[in-house]
């Protein structure tokens, strides 16, 4: 049943949230309305539109009431220029804008998450990971196994994706604003999908994107200091605290009891009405005979995991391990290099505790998974070139990705291509070359989302903060960058390792305020190797 604009102003001023509302008496109170938008692209019939943003223009509101919008929600600040420009159309004042248009969007979108199992992951990094890596389970078929994915559960909303059903496009941000996030659950839950599956940025978390949001599971990965400059978070306390907020709506809380400050984590956790948590640190023990082996890993003030692994084996690309939950226990195979992802895999394993989903589709799932620009690889039919992509962006993804590629790589020459943000994430130019120089022969600086900065200043940046010792060389051009270090593997005698990290799946590129189609990393890497052996591109 549609709600009113009536009955979402009484909501309003339930909240303490309306400051008034003009033009909404007698029948316009009892217009039905059925969804709510923040982009005018977006408008509808029976829509609130929100006029919200920096950037907002009236001619928004104008182009929105075109589409069929039946009122507007406006801060005391623009409403009046508003009102005289749309005399009649009803109004509503907010006093708090951004909790107003939540629980606005919510209700204009008939609270769609009731219909759907919510699963909330947080961290610094490893969201996405974590998220395909659960979608790719809840897709799995659990009667047949080993059949591989069935009809889609699972909608995703991430920094890479989103998919509702209904919608499938690129994402722009990893937690969408109020009104487009609810549109999504409203098309899950009418496309029959029975999941949502979603990264929760600490910008979300702190900015009431998510407010009044039910989840079922919040899972927080790790915690790191990133996203620190006057745009995101103005102190590493904020980014954290921002974080923490994921716990105060959910039921379940998955905790990563190898994150650091895991003592605090679990503290807020505590808030839901069950914490499971998770570990990794039996994974590297000796063969199954060992008696570390079967050890519970035990974290913070002796906190046990619930959720842990043992055994664990890689080899070219593939990890193996064997997983122990409440539940059961069992061998699991993880198609996609790097210790971390083993991290990743048990907090996925972990949130499919909760869910009460078993071994045998956890288990086919977690074998056909596969993140797009994480730990992405293309290799030369003779193993001599391997190439790399890769989303790791800061300190903390930096210090455990090559780490990662040592191990997997440990003879071969390692060249690294990477940038860094303009205007955002300043820490991250004296950070990622000390990062990354002690496992690189070669670092070769280049563009990544400049802003409105000039990519020859940020990368003077990246050079001023190398370690003595490192060579580097500076090529602005991406794709250029990207052919250098490619020619310059070829060319070597022995084993060569080309890292392309910072942009992972992205294919936009922020450039003087403008979003502008970029070619992924992994088609460049591909196209650049096709130039010596046709086989990769096969």
């Amino acid at each position: 049943m549609d709600i009113t604009l009536t009955q979402i102003a009484a909501l309003l001023e339930g909240e303490g949230l309306l400051v008034r509302a003009e033009n909404l008496d007698g029948a316009a109170g009892e217009t039905p309305v059925t969804g709510a938008d923040c982009d005018s692209r977006k408008a509808a019939p029976g829509h609130v539109f929100v006029c919200k943003g920096a950037a907002f223009k009236p001619a928004y509101l104008a182009s929105a009431l075109d589409a069929g919008c039946v009122a507007y929600l406006a801060d005391e600040e623009h409403a009046p220029e508003l009102a005289a420009a749309h005399p009649g159309v009803p109004l509503l004042v907010a006093s708090d804008l951004r909790r107003a248009m939540a629980d606005l969007s919510a209700a204009a979108w008939g609270h769609p998450d009731e219909r759907l199992s919510v699963v909330g992951i947080t961290g610094t990094k490893g969201k996405s990971s974590t998220a395909y890596m659960l979608r790719a389970i809840l897709d799995a078929d659990a009667d047949e196994p080993h059949a591989g994915a069935g009809e889609p559960r699972a909608a995703m909303l991430g920094s890479i994706e989103t998919f509702d059903g209904v919608e499938r496009m690129e994402s722009v941000n990893t937690t969408p604003e109020a009104p487009d996030l609810w549109r999504h659950f409203a098309n899950a839950a009418a496309s029959g999908l029975t999941h949502m599956v979603m990264e929760v940025s600490s910008q979300a978390l702190k900015y009431d994107r998510v407010r009044g949001l039910a989840l079922d599971v919040a899972a927080f990965l790790n915690i790191g200091t990133d996203h620190i400059s006057p745009l995101e978070h103005p102190s590493w306390e904020d980014y954290f605290e921002s974080k923490l907020r994921i716990f105060d709506q959910a039921k379940v809380a998955v905790v990563n009891l190898g994150s650091d400050h895991a003592d605090e984590i679990l503290a807020r956790a505590a808030r839901c009405e069950r914490v499971i948590t998770c570990s990794s640190a039996a994974a590297d023990s000796a063969a199954p005979g060992d008696p570390a082996a079967g050890a519970t890993p035990v974290g913070p003030n002796g906190t046990a995991a619930d959720v842990w692994a043992s055994d664990l084996a890689s080899s070219h690309g593939t990890q193996s391990f064997v997983a122990h939950t409440p539940s059961w226990e069992g061998p699991v195979t993880l198609p996609m290099p790097g210790r971390f992802n083993v991290d990743n895999a048990l907090v996925a394993i972990a949130v499919c505790e909760a869910l009460g989903l078993g071994h045998e589709q956890v288990s086919a799932g977690l074998a056909r998974a596969s993140v797009p620009g994480r730990m992405e690889l293309v290799t030369t039919s003779d193993h001599k070139v391997t190439g790399i992509v890769d989303f790791a962006h800061n300190k903390m993804s930096f210090a455990n990705f090559f780490p990662a590629v040592r191990r997997e790589f440990p003879r071969a020459r390692v060249i690294s291509v990477f940038g860094t943000t303009g205007d955002k994430g300043l820490e991250r130019r004296h950070e990622l070359p000390v990062e990354a120089a002690p496992y690189s022969d070669l670092m070769i600086f280049t563009k990544d989302d400049p802003g409105f900065e000039p990519v020859e200043d940020i990368c003077a940046a990246l050079e001023a903060a190398t370690p003595g010792g490192t060579s580097t060389e500076t090529i602005p051009d991406r794709v250029e960058a990207i052919d250098h270090a490619v020619d310059l593997a070829f060319a070597s005698d022995g084993e060569t390792v080309i890292c392309l990290v910072g942009r992972g799946a992205e294919g936009l590129m922020h450039e003087n305020g403008k979003l502008t189609p970029y070619p992924l990393d992994i088609d460049l890497l591909r196209q650049s190797f096709a130039r010596y052996d046709r086989a990769v591109c096969e």
